[in-house]
């Protein structure tokens, strides 16, 4: 009979425990004596990005593929050397993309017939000075890159932005967890919880350049940086009493 009796309190104990997917959860709502107000805040601040990123290339076309490699490899040498002369740094400077296709003519009714190779080769550059990156764009554009996408303009290092946005939507969702306590006729107890969600939201990478066909002109390439939001999201629990 006791042994009965042991065994029918222990699974009945073991019933009685939370699943792994329930502990959390069960937990929060112990520790909270009173209202539980989940809050979502939004800390947002602006500043003036200070590097562009762009895409510069240079294609060549050959009856065979060894000379279109070749003029796509001596012209991006002379695209290179300008971004030197530039000041660019070489850590700034990274080769995105190296292909070579086979051209074909579609006579009708007959097989495809090879006419030649379309070779690329492109590498992605950070301006570190935005006053001098539209000089440089059009220095490139002179040593024969046919291929320029872009700019992205980002922050470099956003982490000071970044905790001065995450300082206001710690006030935004207090100030909100205050408008709702007054309207219930409650008090905030405490924060239970904070998670923080999203971040700095850097602008898409540029499209991957097409050819065209490009000019020198008399004209000044000049990139404006404009200003960038980062965003921090938060979800804060309160606890009402």
């Amino acid at each position: 009979m006791m042994r009965n009796m042991l065994a029918a309190a222990l699974m009945l104990g073991a019933a009685a425990l939370p699943s792994p997917a329930l502990a959390q959860q069960a937990t929060i709502n112990q520790s909270i004596a009173g209202t539980r107000l989940d809050i979502n805040a939004v800390g947002e601040v602006t500043r003036v990005p200070d590097v562009a990123v762009i895409t510069a290339g240079v294609v060549s076309r050959s009856a065979n593929a060894s000379s279109a490699l070749q003029d796509t490899a001596d012209k991006m040498q002379r695209v290179l050397a300008a971004l030197k002369r530039a000041g660019v740094e070489s850590r700034d400077i990274q080769t995105s993309n190296v292909s070579l296709n086979p051209e074909y003519r579609y006579p009708e009714n007959q097989a495809p017939q090879l006419v030649g190779y379309t070779a690329s080769n492109s590498v992605t550059v950070r301006f570190r000075d935005l006053k001098n990156s539209g000089t440089i764009l059009d220095a490139l554009v002179a040593q024969g890159s046919n291929q320029i996408s872009g700019p992205s303009l980002i922050v470099d290092k956003p982490e000071a932005a970044l905790d001065e946005a995450r300082a206001k939507a710690i006030a935004i969702g207090r100030a909100r967890a205050e408008i709702y306590a007054r309207g219930l006729g409650l008090r905030v107890v405490r924060v239970v919880a904070i998670n923080e969600s999203g971040g700095y939201y850097a602008p898409p990478p540029p499209p991957p350049p097409a050819p065209m066909a490009m000019e020198r002109s008399a004209a000044y390439t000049k990139i404006e940086p404009g200003e960038q939001k980062l965003q921090v999201n938060l979800s804060m629990t309160f606890e009402l009493q």
